[in-house]
């Protein structure tokens, strides 16, 4: 069967589905969408930068679409119109403000120093690299300019926070997407005129954006051997609390931050501060879980807690890594270690540790070693 066919056979199923779905049928419905499920769950992050805001959007598309079948008309594609509804739903939960919380200032025991800045995005969660491995191999549209992998980075969508929120669609719609004009404009109920002009500003943002500054290095391939050892450095000096070790692997111009804390720090000599400020009491052990986020290494760290006999989470630090060298480190709380799969504690016994990491899929080592090997001695 040659790929014309297949496409026709494609086209006559989902026809068929439509129209049982139309007269009501549920399991009709949810086959014809579950296609475009996790993309849609993609896009609607993008837009609103937390993976629980995205879930909510998703739930909102799908029974807003089920309760207006009868209004598809078919004048667009099925996956256009999706986007239409998705886009629209995380567009409303921006002007509701959904789980924007009050930035978090201190932390317990902590006392942090003079950040570089205060951060006007204090609401931003990681994407599992796991769920990201479920969108379809189909390339974006046409006019398509970003990127795979730099469309769903950190820094992208930290950038994407900072735009307002019609130039923030248009811009994932048209660069990202790679959506024609007339496409965005349908999907977002405006005039071509608008789209064209919101994407020459939010464009103009972003280029003058320092976030996406490319003269960092180059990152090296997602996974190889060269990530890896870069990675595996940054991991011993961390659970080793080597301050000034820390500071040797990363970039000059490096970022240190922790939503929802406002705080960040520029600099090596700001991040040698900062991290001599959060180094727990001597002789206080650590241990990871290697995962991936945004298409970038991440690790989830756990802190011996001796009363309890077991290991409690301190949170996922997600690593942005430039030529051989860390330009950018952030540390999400444990909030988002349920969407990555890991578990809230660690048992004390190496052997039940490795059971608990392997019932967890997305907490795939980057490198071998167990965590207890990377428990420093000291």
């Amino acid at each position: 069967m040659d790929r014309y066919e297949s496409d026709c056979d494609g086209e006559d199923v989902a026809a068929g589905l439509l129209a049982r779905a139309r007269t009501g049928d549920a399991a009709a419905f949810e086959s014809l969408v579950a296609p475009y499920r996790r993309e849609l769950h993609v896009h609607c992050y993008r837009i609103l930068g937390s993976i629980q805001d995205a879930e909510d959007a998703v739930q909102e598309t799908l029974l807003s679409a089920w309760q207006g079948l009868g209004g598809f008309e078919g004048r667009a594609a099925l996956r256009t119109w999706l986007y239409r509804v998705a886009t629209n739903r995380s567009l409303d939960a921006l002007r509701a403000g959904a789980r924007r919380p009050v930035a978090v200032r201190t932390v317990a025991g902590v006392e942090p120093p003079e950040p570089s800045r205060i951060s006007e995005v204090t609401w931003l969660q990681p994407y599992p690299d796991v769920l990201l491995d479920e969108l379809p191999d189909d390339a974006p549209g046409p006019d398509a300019v970003a990127a795979t992998r730099e469309a769903i980075s950190l820094a992208f969508i930290t950038a994407l926070q900072l735009l307002p929120p019609l130039q923030r669609a248009v811009l994932i719609l048209r660069d990202v997407l790679g959506y024609r004009a007339s496409e965005a404009a349908y999907i977002l109920d405006t005039t071509e005129d608008s789209v064209t002009s919101a994407l020459k500003r939010a464009r103009a943002t972003l280029r003058a954006n320092a976030k996406l500054d490319r003269q960092r290095g180059t990152a090296p391939a997602a996974g190889s051997a060269e990530e890896q050892r870069i990675v595996q450095r940054f991991v011993e000096a961390f659970t080793a609390h080597d301050v000034p070790g820390i500071v040797a692997m990363l970039s000059e111009d490096a970022w240190v931050k922790m939503p929802p804390m406002p705080f960040e720090y520029q600099g090596r000599a700001a991040a040698g501060r900062f991290f001599a400020a959060i180094t727990p009491p001597p002789g206080r052990k650590l241990r990871v879980i290697h995962t991936r986020a945004n298409r970038q290494p991440a690790f989830a760290a756990y802190v011996a807690d001796t009363t309890a006999g077991a290991w409690r989470p301190v949170g996922i630090i997600v690593l942005t890594v430039a030529g051989d060298l860390i330009s950018e480190v952030i540390r999400f709380d444990v909030a988002v270690l349920a969407s990555f799969g890991l578990p809230r504690i660690l048992p004390d016994d190496p052997v039940a540790s490795r059971e608990a990491r392997s019932a967890h899929p997305s907490a795939t080592a980057v490198v071998p070693p167990g965590p207890e090997e990377l428990t420093p001695d000291r």
